[in-house]
């Protein structure tokens, strides 16, 4: 992997490369990634997840944010989370990220990689 050489995350979908514990993101949740004048932020579903957002900033390669979402069992939770932004050799970024609830117990880390849409085959 590389460094990113701060490529922008606007317009993104990334999504997990493994699931986590049960009410939390996971392979099937997809982060669809804002960015603009180094603010980011994010709106996911998917999986455990019916709803969540993220907002935070951006400096270089490191993306400071705060997440809170609804599960599916009606809960919600919310947290902190740093990440680290880099490439990965076929040119899509990946999100190394170190997290911790703010709302109950547990940290965590995760990684989460742009999602390419598969091609048209005509």
């Amino acid at each position: 992997m590389t460094r990113s050489r701060a490529r922008s995350l606007d317009g993104l979908v990334l999504a997990p490369v493994a699931d986590q514990e049960p009410g939390q993101v996971g392979t099937r949740t997809r982060f669809a990634y804002h960015e603009e004048d180094g603010r980011i932020w994010a709106e996911y579903e998917g999986g455990d997840v019916v709803r969540g957002r993220l907002v935070g900033t951006r400096a270089g390669d490191r993306l400071d944010f705060r997440y809170v979402q609804l599960r599916s069992d009606g809960t919600t939770s919310s947290g902190h989370c740093v990440s680290t932004v880099s490439e990965l050799p076929d040119g899509r970024l990946r999100l190394d990220e170190t997290w911790r609830w703010e709302s109950q117990e547990g940290s965590g880390t995760s990684v989460v990689e742009e999602v390419v849409a598969p091609a048209v085959p005509w």
